[in-house]
């Protein structure tokens, strides 16, 4: 059976340390190819319900980017053959410093960053900031840009782009049809490994797209499996987080 990528996201601290843990074992064990890990931030503009709720419960415990950072490091070091990519939003990375963030992110051993809101054209430095540390800035597209746009992405010949599958915020449901295709479709001349994400819930989803991209991304279903298993009266909550994460991300790495 042929093996779907796919980039795994989680929120950082979310709903502990612990089980943030527990969760990436899932992750691995389930096959995932690569790490997104979301740093919270208080008003995450791309992100639905779950992950926005996920992020305001992590920041109410006390949440600092070093406990982030940290994640990361330990990620990198219990599975070294995993790339961890951090997501988050301008405010974070500009706060700390573009460039000083990118430090921290290559010090703890991150792949490549993730900045919706930095987009490829007025990214205040982040890619110059990146390629100075041998990370990878990962430019996201989406549906809503412009032919023209879309055509000046795909000239920077980025080694990845994240492509929303549609317009709007993560978790609702993603229907993969023509439209989805034709605009992954746009992005194929850059020779950018595309990273496709938005919704993707179900195997049946993960294995319509595989064909048109690097690597499926999925994030709002873990974080809604990590919650409603966190609090399991019947077992060791991180062995359930562990156990539905694992099966999920089998579902979405081996459909079928």
């Amino acid at each position: 059976m042929n093996k779907i990528p796919l980039m795994a996201h989680l929120v950082a601290g979310y709903p502990s340390d612990e089980l943030a843990k527990a969760a990436a074992r899932g992750l691995a064990a389930g096959g995932a190819s690569y790490f997104e890990i979301q740093f919270p931030f208080s008003d995450p503009s791309a992100d639905g319900k779950a992950i926005q709720t996920a992020c305001a419960e992590t920041l109410a415990k006390g949440f600092r980017l070093d406990e982030g950072f940290a994640f990361v490091s330990h990620l990198r070091k219990t599975y070294p053959d995993i790339p961890v990519c951090i997501m988050t939003y301008a405010n974070l990375a500009y706060k700390t410093g573009i460039d000083a963030f990118a430090e921290r992110a290559a010090r703890a051993g991150a792949f490549g960053l993730i900045i919706p809101d930095l987009p490829f054209d007025t990214d205040e430095g982040l890619h110059a900031a990146c390629l100075k540390r041998g990370l990878v800035s990962i430019p996201v597209a989406a549906p809503s840009m412009t032919a023209e746009r879309i055509a000046s992405l795909a000239a920077l010949r980025r080694p990845y782009v994240y492509a929303a599958l549609r317009a709007g915020i993560t978790g609702s449901d993603t229907v993969i049809d023509e439209a989805t295709l034709a605009f992954l479709a746009s992005l194929s001349g850059s020779g950018s490994k595309i990273l496709g994400g938005f919704g993707i819930r179900r195997g049946d989803q993960a294995a319509a797209l595989s064909p048109a991209v690097h690597a499926v991304v999925a994030g709002s279903v873990f974080v809604d499996l990590i919650r409603e298993h966190a609090g399991s009266a019947f077992e060791n909550p991180a062995d359930a987080v562990f156990r539905e994460i694992e099966a999920k991300t089998s579902e979405l790495c081996f459909p079928g």
